[in-house]
């Protein structure tokens, strides 16, 4: 360690040494804090809770595929009907608790009026989980 001294060269010349008496003192307090403080961090309840065994009653969503062809007919499942009956479809499975999720596959060359259509009466009934099914392209 540099200590003073009545050397007159030397007493121009800077100090090349770190004093690390404080910097230790400090992270010894800084420990003892820590040291302290760190089981009042850790504080828990203890508690007795009830012992249940019960299942999840997953309800899985049922699924609609409901097609249109190229000459606007209309599929529920692989079965054709009319807008009509679409339409009542629609409401009954809108008025379900649990909401179907319908997939609609249409036709590239189905005019837009009857997709269009087919979402209207779907929003009408109250069924919001609409996808649309498409086949990707392929090289």
């Amino acid at each position: 360690m540099a200590f003073a001294s009545f050397d007159s060269k030397r007493a121009s010349a800077p100090m090349a040494e770190i004093n690390m008496v404080p910097l230790i003192d400090v992270m010894l307090v800084l420990l003892v804090i820590f040291i302290v403080t760190a089981p009042l961090l850790t504080n828990a309840v203890k508690l007795d809770l009830p012992k249940v065994s019960s299942q999840i009653n997953e309800l899985k969503p049922t699924k609609v595929e409901f097609a249109i062809d190229a000459s606007g007919q209309r599929f529920w499942d692989g079965v054709p009907l009319s807008r009509a009956e679409s339409i009542q479809r629609f409401a009954a499975e809108g008025a379900k608790p649990q909401q179907a999720e319908i997939h609609l596959r249409a036709d590239q060359n189905v005019a837009y009026r009857v997709v269009a259509e087919t979402l209207a009466d779907a929003s009408k009934a109250g069924l919001t989980r609409v996808g649309f099914v498409s086949e990707p392209e392929r090289p």
